[in-house]
């Protein structure tokens, strides 16, 4: 299989973008069907008790997971600069740094996470009918770490590398795996919610595994050289420097995420497993802006090594126009029949939950512009290598989503907590709005500066394309009916 590399700084910026995004969302999706599958075969097979174990494990591991998404993309960022740059030497010291910065968070994550899980799930006030079976799934979860780093890190080094394509190949792979393993270990071996997590674990490690043979054998551009794996501190430096900040931006929406956790717990396990159900159904058809992000996040990256500001602003129009006209019509969708997934998680009690999850998608989807907007104008400044200034955007999240959820469980309002996603979602969106044009005005000038000779070619690269985008509709008005 030959290598897939994309060079991001040339080519019509929405169609490169589109090309690039696709394939991320689909893998995606099927990256959630860990999850759903855990869901829908627990739910099924095992009650509704233990679905709500699962889901009230849910935001511990949007902390876990998102902590190492954010921390292995930001490591990758510079990756996608060298890249950008053709500086292929440099290119290959960031993988090395990037690898051992990564094992050595895998340590410390499994080992602080182990230790604090039984006192959190306490903290977050988690049912008691429901408390063994979820800190049984989540510890299994947390020692299974260093295989959500493996293929993390190894997906977001060749995404960085423009090949979107071949972390979406092993991600169907892995998805129909775990799929299989929860109806082994769930149906045939009775193991419950821990069987789940062993799913999820297992085939996680297997895609992970995959990507690094693929790297090994078809991508000569990362065969590593021994001075490779020696840290370089500058470069280690640059890379902690985007990397902790985009961990802590998932850790603080997290930190938010776990808020409305501990006062849905309050409402009953029932209540629970409604938000379950609804938010697996939420995040499926939401993929696609995660997928839009994750583009942005190696779009500005490669075209910041290029020192191509102006096809950056060209992405993020491209970008925000896609999103927009796709969120209107999920949306649609989600708000009439969205209800009906419901069918999919439980074979019991589903009168009494289905009511729950159809208000869920309500109060959520007609937010998805502002989750849009979140997503790629956070994930494309991180790429401009900005790592301190998308986290303000993360604590105004935070704020929004906490306050919304005290407010609610001080009035016992399931509505209310389903609206605390929401109010983050646009605080957030305000805000990143007017960053983005502080920091494309920042980083114009400094082009500007820097390399008068790029400066004037970008603007004349944007001039081509949107002369062609002209004649495109002018084309599109002749042609007959």
């Amino acid at each position: 299989m030959k290598a897939l590399q994309q060079d991001m700084t040339t080519g019509n910026p929405a169609k490169t973008i589109l090309n690039f995004t696709l394939p991320i969302f689909i893998g995606n999706v099927f990256q959630q069907f860990y999850n759903m599958a855990d869901t829908v075969i627990v739910g099924k097979f095992v009650g509704t008790k233990a679905l709500a174990a699962v889901g009230s494990t849910g935001t511990i591991m949007f902390l876990l997971i998102g902590f190492v998404l954010g921390m292995t993309a930001g490591f990758t960022v510079l990756t996608a600069q060298k890249f950008g740059a053709g500086d292929m030497k440099a290119m290959r010291q960031t993988v090395g740094g990037a690898a051992i910065l990564s094992l050595l968070m895998s340590v410390v994550l499994t080992v602080a996470s182990m230790a604090f899980m039984k006192p959190l799930l306490r903290f977050m006030q988690t049912p008691s009918d429901i408390f063994d079976d979820a800190y049984a799934y989540i510890m299994i979860i947390c020692a299974g770490i260093v295989a959500q780093m493996l293929y993390n890190l190894l997906a977001c080094i060749l995404r960085a590398l423009g090949n979107s394509r071949i972390p979406l190949y092993f991600l169907i792979l892995s998805a129909v795996l775990n799929i299989i393993l929860d109806l082994v270990l769930i149906v045939v071996f009775g193991l419950g919610a821990a069987g789940a997590a062993y799913a999820t674990v297992v085939a996680q490690g297997v895609s992970g595994l995959l990507c690094l043979v693929y790297i090994v054998k078809k991508v000569p551009l990362l065969r590593m050289e021994k001075d490779d794996w020696r840290p370089k501190a500058y470069l280690l430096k640059l890379q902690l420097g985007v990397g902790f900040p985009m961990a802590l931006q998932y850790s603080i929406t997290a930190v938010g995420t776990m808020m409305v956790q501990t006062s849905l717990n309050m409402l009953g396990s029932t209540a629970v497993a409604a938000f379950t159900a609804a938010s697996k159904i939420e995040q499926v058809v939401t993929q696609a802006y995660v997928a839009m992000g994750t583009t942005m996040a190696t779009y500005c990256a490669q075209n910041m090594g290029a020192g191509k500001v102006v096809r950056i602003r060209q992405g993020f129009k491209a970008a925000t126009l896609i999103s927009t006209a796709y969120s209107f019509a999920v949306g649609a969708w989600i708000l009439t029949g969205g209800k009906y997934m419901t069918y999919l998680f439980l074979s019991e009690n589903v009168s009494e939950v289905i009511g729950l999850v159809d208000v869920y998608l309500k109060c959520t989807g007609i937010f998805f512009v502002p989750l849009a907007i979140v997503n790629i104008y956070r994930n494309g400044i991180q790429g401009m290598g900005y790592g301190i200034l998308p986290m303000t955007a993360g604590i105004t999240e935070l704020a929004a989503r906490g306050v919304t959820a005290w407010i609610s469980s001080g009035h016992r309002s399931y509505a209310g907590v389903c609206l605390a996603g929401p109010a983050a979602w646009v605080s957030a969106a305000l805000l990143l709005i007017g960053m983005y044009f502080y920091v494309m005005n920042h980083d114009m000038k400094k082009l500007q500066e820097r390399y008068p000779e790029q400066a004037e070619e970008s603007m004349e690269t944007a001039g081509h394309w949107k002369k062609r985008s002209r004649r495109s509709r002018r084309r599109a008005s002749h042609q007959p009916l």
